[in-house]
């Protein structure tokens, strides 16, 4: 018994490790598994009298109006994260380089989306659009969501590039300047590499957060349909494995972004 005890008190961080990563990818696993489940009306539970199959893999548009869902998920996502990538740059920039009346009000109020329930987000934007914006022609859909969703990736953006330029050492900047580099050069071949690696960071974020929303896209949505807005809707008939099998490609997708983004950064670390 105190050998045993000994034992679990030696790897105690790594079976808690272990399991808090089977806790948290718990969810992923059933997805992968469902993906392969042979069901008839519901994709709820597993079908025992048939064994697994590999035809929502080869189908994976099969459901009706899935891959038109995502597609428009892709479309929303890429336009969202590049205007807010560019203007939350901007914004972090101004913030932390520039003084300016009112800057102390703007760092309260950079963060009041991140802490706003998106519910009353979503309330607040359907109002706007509906009341305000109707009268000028724009009605809810495509664009009325990306809105939305530039709206609330702006804070997070901000935040992030915010904490890299924060980081960084004046002195490289300085350095550059001693060496007769313009303020243009020296922002393009110092400060912007500099910065890169939390830009990235930012957009990728801002991508992930506007691919995934579906409380905010609900309500200023109108009739269109993206990809976690489908999902949803599906719950209520039966989610389609094509589904399962969508949603463990993008993860995939990402774990190995994540990884060549790792890749990449340890061998410029090691050079």
């Amino acid at each position: 018994m105190r050998t045993m005890t000994r034992w679990i008190g030696d790897r105690f961080a790594m079976i808690a490790a272990l399991l808090v990563l089977f806790y948290l990818f718990l969810p992923v696993l059933y997805t992968f598994i469902f993906s392969f489940n042979d069901y008839r009306k519901s994709n709820i539970t597993w079908n025992s009298n048939a064994g697994p199959t590999l035809k929502h893999w080869q189908n994976p548009c099969g459901a009706p109006g899935i891959c038109d869902s995502l597609a428009t998920s892709l479309q929303v996502g890429l336009l969202a994260t590049f205007v807010a990538t560019v203007l939350g740059t901007m914004i972090a920039f101004a913030m932390v380089r520039h003084r300016f009346r009112g800057k102390s009000a703007s760092n309260v109020l950079v963060f009041v989306p991140m802490a706003t329930p998106e519910i009353v987000l979503g309330a607040s934007l359907l109002t706007i659009f509906v009341q305000g914006f109707s009268q000028v022609g724009l009605r809810l859909g495509f664009w009325t969501i990306v809105i939305a969703h530039i709206m609330f990736c702006l804070s997070f953006v901000v935040v992030t590039v915010r904490a890299r330029l924060q980081s960084l050492d004046p002195r490289m900047e300085e350095a550059a300047q001693d060496l007769y580099a313009g303020p243009g050069e020296t922002f393009w071949r110092v400060t912007l590499p500099l910065v890169l690696p939390g830009i990235v960071g930012a957009a990728m974020l801002a991508f992930s957060l506007s691919f995934d929303d579906f409380i905010i896209t609900n309500f200023v949505s109108g009739d269109t349909s993206t990809f976690p807005k489908f999902v949803y809707v599906s719950y209520l008939r039966g989610i389609p494995a094509q589904a399962n099998v969508i949603g463990f490609s993008l993860f995939v997708i990402a774990v190995l972004l994540v990884v060549v983004g790792q890749r990449v950064a340890s061998s410029r670390t090691s050079k």
